[in-house]
Parts: C-alpha cells; sequence; structure tokens
C-alpha cells in the first residue's frame, strides 16, 4: 500500500535544490521547478498545495491544503516554524494590473509588465485561511495574519494584522519563545 506522502528517497531522487529529513509532501502536490526549491527538515505540504518557482522552506513549517506559493525568479522564503494555514497565495512574481501592459502566461514577455519581489515570512509567522500575500512583502519574526486577509505591505515583528488591506490589529505575545526553547532542547538533543 502506497503511503499518502512521497517517502525520503522519492524525494532525494526528485531533483530538489535541497531536502532535509522528515518532509512529507503530499503525492496530490504539484511542485513546478524543484532544482529552485530548497526544502529544511520537519515540513509538511498537504494535498493540493502548487510549489514553483525559487522557493526556501526552514524547518518545522507546514503548508496547509490548498495553498500556492508562486516564487518566480526573486524567490519564497519561509523560516522556521511558519504556519500557512489553507488556501492561502503567496506571490513573488504578478502581472501589472493597472491596464498599461497585456497579462497572462500566454502573452510574450515585450507586452507584459511583470512585477516580481522576495517575498519572506520570518521565523514564527503565522498566516490565517484564505488570505493572499503579494510580491515584496516580508512578514517579520512573529506576525499573525488574519484570515481571508491581503497583505500588500511588511508587517512589525509580534504584531495580527487582518483585513483588506491587511492592518495592524494587536500585538502578540512573545510567550512561544519560551517553548520554542525547551522544544528544540528536548527533540534536537
Amino acid at each position: 500500500m502506497t503511503s499518502n506522502f512521497y517517502n525520503y528517497d522519492e524525494l532525494k531522487n526528485f531533483g530538489f535544490k535541497a531536502v532535509g529529513e522528515r518532509v512529507l509532501i503530499s503525492r496530490k502536490a504539484s511542485i513546478y521547478g524543484l532544482e529552485n526549491i530548497e526544502l529544511g527538515s520537519n515540513i509538511r505540504i498537504d494535498d493540493f498545495c502548487v510549489l514553483s518557482g525559487k522557493i526556501k522552506i526552514g524547518n518545522y513549517v507546514h503548508v496547509g491544503v490548498y495553498t500556492s506559493l508562486c516564487g518566480g525568479s526573486k524567490g519564497i522564503v519561509l523560516e522556521d516554524f511558519v504556519n500557512l494555514s489553507r488556501k492561502i497565495e503567496i506571490f513573488a512574481v504578478s502581472d501589472d494590473f493597472s491596464g498599461a501592459s497585456m497579462t497572462n502566461p500566454t502573452i510574450p514577455d515585450d507586452y507584459k509588465n511583470v512585477i516580481e519581489a522576495e517575498v519572506i515570512l520570518k521565523k514564527h509567522v503565522l498566516v490565517g485561511a484564505g488570505s493572499i500575500i503579494l510580491p515584496g512583502v516580508i512578514l517579520k519574526e512573529g506576525s499573525a495574519v488574519g484570515a481571508l486577509s491581503l497583505v500588500k505591505n511588511s508587517t512589525q515583528s509580534w504584531s495580527i494584522n487582518a483585513g483588506v488591506p491587511a492592518k495592524k490589529i494587536n500585538c502578540r505575545k512573545k510567550d512561544l519563545l519560551e517553548l520554542e526553547k525547551k522544544f528544540l532542547e528536548e527533540y534536537n538533543a
């Protein structure tokens, strides 16, 4: 009987730029440009996720069902302990919606104005279901984004952000940093 997740040997042979230990990727996920994708350890990528372009994922990261990471050539970085809920879209590349140029992948680049900028989610970032993160955004350490938010600007560390467009609505506790220390001592000893 085949597991719902690829095993380590399969992942090592796929051609990823790097693969850590204890990586679970659903067999129902779609991954493009494996040679540009780096995976740390203790990662889970759920069903129907799409990963494309330059992507670097740290340790202890969860990517929820139906999430899409479009890294393009600039890339997406998910640092350690990032948690992406379901149906999240992260774009390091996007068409120009102003009408000054044409759009979509069937049009030659000479007729388009593609916007590309790296997206970084720092340690302990949490993103709620259905949220969208646009090119150039940095979600600083400990930031949380509420469900169904549109993030087009970078956040402050340890902030809670929500809305369309997302704005800071509160501060987030840092108690989990003590839990991280205890966890790492216990599980990485």
